[in-house]
């Protein structure tokens, strides 16, 4: 019997080795191909990477072995904590008491009803296939549901590509991804709480309370040591090892206490966002990381994933996609309905949220890696395949869903944030002659509306309009000159 490779073997050393070049050549070369992908294709990129670490496994070439796979795992755990960072980081509270109540109504209806009906339909299929027994199922049900309530925000980046968001859909689907993110991470972390496994050597083993509470105070704790000694930081070198050690010592203390080291990170966040006054740097050295963090976990993750083609998996990942799709586009739908939004969001804004990336990954490999709970292999499967489906089509989802509320609006050009204020002759247009053109003039502060906005005080910055969109302005001007078009 052999032993198991130890991580200064010379085996293991190649393998990292080779895990680090495939990295390091596949981000260069997407970040060289990352724009020219999104500009004109569209194409969120990403999935490829969970391609790539499945060809690397041990499921087809081998080159990385499973022990080899296993030894990354704090990695896995520090990837987690800063996704859990950035999301956190969204949440900055003299922006959310700006946003509307209808606005928050629609997205806190949206997930809750995405995390009802996929909860559900998960609970009764999992013991009907025989995956798992009618008592535990309501645990992988948990998880799927909450898997399912979180969106990618890299379609609608891609496909507004910076421009203005002062739209009320594009603010309602901003704040729908900063709630999706916050329902789903708060559920996985109640769920780890809840089936939390004692210690032995405990005299009174804490209870689920306890536990939840325990995870947001390593994650206050983390924040306030932050701000404490680099709360007033401005240099990003000194930020990026210091909130690498906020989220080595956040993250890390979760994953020793078994809960949530995404939950912890989400507490860090928004501690550091109300409290630091250097958010601005904070959040460029988050984003700047974000990307190779997450091609990082893909690969970690194509790498220890087992894709099966068994029936019942098969039909588990069906409805999970199923069930999702339909209650983001029709729980919006309905929501929005009900609540007399159609004109200014129309009936079809849920299809942006369809899309799914970084978050998704980090809560199954959050869930996976823990042995005790049942059907990992599952749960990961279905949230594996759905970023593989949906990513790459994210951004054109996101156009979908606009583009029948804006194409109506161009008569209305003062309402289309995204137009630059320019003629095609070069000549700016002012605040005075704006009501001929009827050409919409953007302040020079951007209104914090959104979660995912600029700062409050941050100026306004301006980016070249969307052919589309600049061909619809040009035909509200010529209407107002009296000229034929």
């Amino acid at each position: 019997m052999t032993s198991p490779c130890s991580p200064l073997s010379p085996f293991c050393v190649s393998a990292s080795l080779v895990l680090i070049i495939v990295v390091a050549t596949a981000y260069l070369a997407t970040h060289l191909l990352y724009e020219w992908l999104a500009k004109r294709l569209l194409i969120v990129s990403g999935a490829e990477y969970l391609v790539l670490g499945i060809l690397l496994g041990p499921q087809v070439s081998g080159v990385i072995s499973v022990e080899s796979a296993e030894s990354f795992g704090p990695i896995v755990v520090l990837g987690t904590g800063w996704i859990g960072l950035t999301v956190g980081m969204q949440f900055y509270l003299p922006r959310l008491v700006r946003i509307t109540g209808l606005t928050f109504r629609l997205a806190v209806i949206e997930s809750l009803v995405t995390l009802v009906v996929v909860t559900a339909a998960m609970w009764w299929v999992l013991p009907t296939l025989g995956l798992t027994s009618e008592f535990w199922a309501i645990v992988p049900a948990i998880a799927l549901g909450a898997i399912a309530v979180a969106s990618t925000p890299s379609g609608l980046d891609i496909a507004l590509r910076d421009r203005k968001r002062r739209e009320p859909v594009v603010n309602q689907l901003e704040t729908s991804l900063g709630v999706n993110a916050f329902v789903a991470v708060m559920t996985i972390g109640i769920l780890f709480s809840w089936v939390h496994r004692a210690p032995t050597s405990a005299l009174r083993p804490p209870t689920p309370t306890e536990w939840a509470v325990i995870t947001i105070g390593v994650g206050v704790l983390g924040g306030a040591l932050f701000h404490l000694f680099l709360g007033e930081e401005r240099k990003v070198d000194r930020l990026v090892v210091s909130l690498g050690g906020a989220i080595i010592l956040a993250s890390g203390a979760a994953a020793y206490l078994n809960v949530s080291p995404v939950l912890a990170t989400l507490v860090v966040g928004i501690v550091l966002v109300n409290t630091s006054r250097g958010r601005t740097e904070l959040r460029t050295v988050l984003a700047e990381a974000e990307r190779p963090f997450y091609y990082v976990l893909l690969l970690l993750a194509g790498l220890s994933w087992r894709p099966s083609t068994s029936f019942t998996v098969v039909a588990v990942v069906l409805l999970y996609l199923v069930t999702r799709t339909m209650s983001k586009v029709y729980a919006a739908r309905a929501t929005t309905v009900w609540n007399k939004a159609t004109p200014q969001l129309g009936r079809d804004w849920g299809k942006a949220l369809i899309g799914q990336g970084r978050l998704t990954v980090a809560l199954a490999l959050d869930y996976a890696r823990r042995p005790e709970l049942p059907i990992g292999d599952v749960v990961f499967t279905a949230a594996l395949a759905s970023v593989l489906l949906t990513e790459f089509a994210a951004a054109r989802l996101v156009r979908a869903a606009l583009l029948p509320i804006v194409e109506p609006l161009r008569d209305l050009a003062h309402r289309l944030p995204w137009v630059d204020a320019t003629e095609e002759n070069g000549a700016s247009i002012t605040s005075e002659n704006a009501a001929v053109s009827g050409v919409f003039v953007p302040p020079q502060n951007e209104g914090a509306t959104t979660l995912f906005g600029p700062e409050v005080d941050a100026p306004a910055q301006r980016a070249a309009p969307d052919q589309t969109v600049d061909k619809a302005a040009d035909s509200v001007s010529n209407k107002s000159k009296g000229e034929p078009h």
